[in-house]
């Protein structure tokens, strides 16, 4: 017995012995992979984010109805329930839904509809359906799943006023606003790194000017600043420009932020002996900036970024509920929400809601997804 313990403990101190190497001589991405792994929230908030924009990508594919298909006998009809056990037959493996019976109550006359236990269609994997182009290029016909009869209705979170399947226009608007946030903060870092670098590095009369841009962009209202350029946008142009429109006009507003911390981090840094001795040994201003000032506070970056992301999904949305950004027949998570507008249809029908369930799914796993990187960026702690 003593044996066995002594030989477990040596395994153990060599394994820790080895691991302790193992960091010593890691680089700091290794570090911080090590240190991002063990944040479980975040690397599971990664996973789902990255099932989003897959899913989003993969939009025609994996929706089971185009975004313009109507099922017009079916308008404002509730969500169907998938189900595996059937009152007749019993347990079966296929999942399947029950068809929508309508019916008209005679005080109100409002319509409504009912599962009809008489309409089973049963759901399958890789079925043919309505052709459509992958990507805009590629011919195609097979879905993810679906009924047999495209004609059929399969409407897992319901349907709208024009009978249009929502789940499918939400897993289309995906591909939208999902985009506009990665889009968006491509530019928006581009700007605040450049500018905050230039402005803290360089000073003098660049920044000066740099700073007072600055506070003038930050002293206007963001919504109505948002708003007032989004009208401006020419009417007649299309869905692509009006799209990268927007993504402009939330760039130009949103670097300011991290422009500034970056001019800050910089003034810190510029004095300090690496950068004089990056500047002695001949570095470029660009490069020292580059390659020895912005990694010094990367973890700022890595948390900006995050933040910033959700924040544009938000004010895309934002914008396109209250009918100043994209327009139908546009397909985005905000452009679905402005069937939401009216109290009185939630109430009877408060399924339209779902898109808003998406996006406050989406704004939390990028804000978990934050926590964890900024721990990660700084694996000495």
């Amino acid at each position: 017995m003593s044996t066995i313990t002594t030989i477990s403990r040596t395994f153990r101190r060599r394994k820790q012995q080895s691991q302790e190497k193992s960091y010593e001589v890691a680089s700091q991405w290794q570090l911080m992979w090590w240190k991002f792994k063990k944040h479980k929230v975040a690397l599971a908030s990664a996973i789902i984010l990255l099932l989003f924009y897959l899913v989003a990508v993969l939009c025609e594919f994996v929706s089971p109805n185009l975004p313009e298909a109507r099922f017009t006998e079916y308008k404002n009809s509730p969500p169907q329930s998938i189900h595996f056990i059937d009152p007749k037959s019993g347990f079966q493996l296929r999942p399947f839904v029950y068809g929508m019976s309508e019916k008209v109550d005679e005080q109100t006359f409002r319509r409504t509809f009912a599962p009809d236990p008489e309409k089973k269609y049963e759901i399958h994997f890789f079925v043919a359906g309505e052709p459509y182009k992958m990507w805009g290029f590629i011919p195609m016909s097979v879905h993810l799943f679906g009924l047999q009869n495209p004609k059929d209705p399969l409407i897992l979170m319901g349907t709208d006023k024009l009978g249009h399947d929502l789940f499918s226009r939400i897993i289309y608007g995906a591909r939208i606003s999902l985009s506009f946030g990665l889009m968006g903060i491509v530019l928006t870092l581009i700007l605040g790194l450049v500018l905050g670098g230039v402005s803290g590095y360089l000073g003098g009369v660049s920044d000066t000017i740099i700073q007072r841009i600055i506070d003038l962009l930050i002293c206007i209202p963001t919504i109505p600043l948002w708003m007032a350029l989004s009208a401006a946008l020419p009417k007649n142009w299309s869905a692509e420009q009006t799209y990268f429109g927007l993504i402009i006009i939330f760039s130009i507003i949103g670097w300011t932020g991290l422009a500034r911390v970056v001019r800050g981090k910089i003034l810190s840094l510029r004095e300090e002996d690496f950068t004089m001795a990056a500047r002695l040994a001949g570095a470029s201003d660009i490069r020292i900036i580059r390659k020895h000032l912005l990694p010094s506070f990367a973890s700022y970056i890595i948390v900006n970024v995050s933040l910033t992301i959700p924040g544009t999904i938000l004010g895309e949305t934002a914008l396109s509920y209250i009918g100043v950004g994209l327009q139908p027949p546009v397909v985005s998570w905000g452009v679905l929400l402005q069937d939401a507008q009216n109290l009185e249809t939630l109430a009877h029908h408060p399924w339209l809601l779902w898109p808003a369930v998406f996006i406050i799914l989406t704004v939390l796993m990028f804000n978990f997804l934050g926590d964890g990187l900024r721990d990660a960026a700084d694996p000495y702690k």
